[in-house]
């Protein structure tokens, strides 16, 4: 009979790399998944939602479709085989990116019936990666149990971002998620993704455009500018490259390099290198869509798919209200009313 052990699950190889060298006991594997772009279909098997993501990952040119196929295909194996460990320890943070992932972890084992191994979580505020290991093994023994609570909002809040209605997701970040702390104002940041009532853009790109403007020219200054205004740092450069990529690829781009020419994101390292030096300039129309004279969605020529949302081109669609704090319905023009106190908090 094999030794049982523990699986520890993090977000990705750097904070495995910080857990090794805090001398963390048991298998540790990273889920690297960057769960707040592309499809999330919820109803999905996890092998056949990890080809699906394999398949969205390479086609943006961020990995090899073999490779991050390949990794989801040795990640999802583990999990395949619970009976190897006496108990599974989740490392996540209180980002977006890692409250997806936690999600997508909650709701799989929430339906793991067979499962006998206990359940713990460690969550901090601010990032694995950047703790020294000393740090780290001082958490490891503080690790609490997960309840019952925590999967059931898990596996409903999960269930709601990979459903094509985001209502849903309003709904839970208005309510008490006091079982998973950091989760409302990690749905009301997925839902700032959304296109504004007003603008078109999406929270990210509106940053990013003032980014520019306000003389953060180049692809990094503007990355970090974006990243400075974060409550709690979700968003990685190559998907924010991808951001100016998206926004240039238009009839009428909202933003080109200085000489006029379309935005391409990096492909490799080699394009890397000149890249994020080259210096950007926000279009007029880049300008009059910022100021809400113009919608973005009215230009923009590529669908975006928010969890189980496809944001398609035009002025149909689910957006986002800044002001009111709330999603948009389609086809009513207005916020859904909320009851007193029950409006999700910004991040």
């Amino acid at each position: 009979m094999k030794t049982k052990t523990r699986l520890n699950i993090t977000n990705g190889d750097s904070a495995v790399s910080k857990l090794r060298a805090a001398g963390v006991p048991g298998e540790i594997i990273p889920w690297n998944d960057v769960l707040h772009e592309g499809p999330v279909n919820a109803a999905l098997s996890l092998h056949d939602l990890s080809e699906l993501r394999a398949l969205f990952i390479s086609e943006r040119g961020w990995d090899d479709f073999a490779h991050v196929s390949g990794s989801f295909g040795q990640r999802d194996r583990t999990l395949a085989s619970l009976e190897r460990f006496e108990e599974i320890v989740l490392w996540f943070e209180e980002d977006l990116y890692d409250q997806l992932q936690l999600l997508q972890l909650l709701d799989f084992f929430s339906r793991s019936s067979d499962r006998k191994a206990r359940l713990s979580m460690i969550l901090v505020v601010g990032y694995l990666a950047s703790l020294p290991p000393s740090a780290l093994a001082e958490l490891e023994p503080k690790r609490a149990s997960i309840t019952p609570a925590q999967l059931e909002l898990g596996q409903r809040a999960w269930r709601a971002f990979g459903s094509a209605d985001p209502s849903a997701v309003e709904r839970i970040a208005a309510e008490d998620t006091s079982a998973l702390r950091f989760l409302s104002a990690a749905l009301t940041r997925h839902l700032e993704e959304f296109p504004d009532s007003r603008s078109g853009l999406s929270r990210s790109e509106a940053e990013a455009l003032k980014a520019i403007e306000s003389g953060h020219t180049t692809p990094v200054a503007a990355f970090l500018e974006v990243a400075r205004q974060q409550k709690s740092i979700f968003l990685g450069d190559i998907v924010f490259y991808w951001y100016l990529e998206r926004m240039s690829d238009s009839e009428t781009p909202l933003v080109t390099w200085k000489d006029g020419s379309r935005v391409v994101a990096p492909r490799g390292k080699e394009d890397s290198r000149e890249f994020v030096t080259g210096e950007l300039a926000v279009t007029d129309v880049g300008r009059q869509v910022l100021a809400g004279k113009r919608d973005w969605q009215s230009l923009n020529r590529n669908s975006r798919w928010l969890g189980g949302v496809e944001i398609k081109p035009g002025t149909g669609g689910w957006r986002w209200d800044s002001a009111a704090n709330a999603l948009v319905h389609p086809g009513t023009g207005a916020a859904k009313e909320k009851t007193p106190g029950s409006t999700p908090r910004k991040s």
